[in-house]
């Protein structure tokens, strides 16, 4: 049973959890969209601010539940920094897309997409600390498993986005690489597929977010039969 003075928070947590789950693939897909498609600009930089800020009003709500274990908090207030970076730098998504051959533009989307892949990595560490504090030994098995294979796939989208990002600035390149290179459509597609490569860590880390919550709810209800 479940003391009804942790009742409210974890009631936060399952806010929390749902929300982060329906924010990530709504931020990859707003900006996919953006990068790639007409009809998401009409409504300006409304969508990925909208989806960015569900991820930071998710991890706040995460911060509510054990608030005094010190490993807990911590991993969540790394979260926080890096979830507030991409709600700062979200609307670039738009700006970009109106202007790709602004190369100003251009760096903070580039700046978005390193720290969008560090804030899926601190989340999943989020997960499993929160793991720890959950009374279910499958999980925790399941974290340690998963995670460790979301930071490979993660570490190798950093490699790549910071490899683009460095070629991009050499200007002693041969020519045909540097048109390959350049700021017009073949960026913004470009851009599409390095969001693409990280779609299965996301995808894990959905079913890692919605796992955990169903383990809240069965702490607090019992399980589903």
């Amino acid at each position: 049973m479940t003391s009804p003075d942790l009742l409210p928070s974890l009631r936060r947590l399952v806010r929390g959890l749902s929300a982060i789950f329906w924010g990530l693939p709504s931020t990859l897909l707003v900006c996919v969209l953006m990068a790639v498609a007409e009809f998401p600009r009409a409504l300006g930089s409304a969508p990925p601010v909208v989806t960015t800020g569900l991820l930071l009003f998710g991890v706040f709500e995460l911060s509510r539940y054990q608030p005094q274990e010190r490993a807990w908090q911590g991993a969540l207030d790394r979260a926080k920094l890096l979830a507030l970076v991409n709600f700062g730098l979200s609307p670039f998504v738009y700006f970009w897309s109106r202007l790709p051959t602004e190369s100003y533009y251009f760096q903070i989307v580039i700046a978005l997409a390193v720290t969008g892949l560090l804030f899926l990595l601190q989340l999943n560490h989020v997960l499993q600390r929160l793991a720890a504090l959950l009374p279910d030994e499958t999980l925790r098995e399941d974290m340690r498993f998963f995670t460790r294979m979301n930071l490979t796939l993660m570490l190798l989208g950093l490699v790549l986005v910071g490899g683009y990002h460095l070629l991009a600035q050499l200007d002693y390149l041969p020519q045909a690489v540097i048109e390959a290179l350049d700021f017009g459509q073949v960026a913004r597609i470009r851009f599409a597929l390095v969001v693409v490569l990280v779609l299965l860590p996301v995808s894990v880390t959905m079913s890692l977010v919605w796992k955990t919550r169903d383990v809240v709810l069965g702490s607090v209800f019992g399980p589903r039969s």
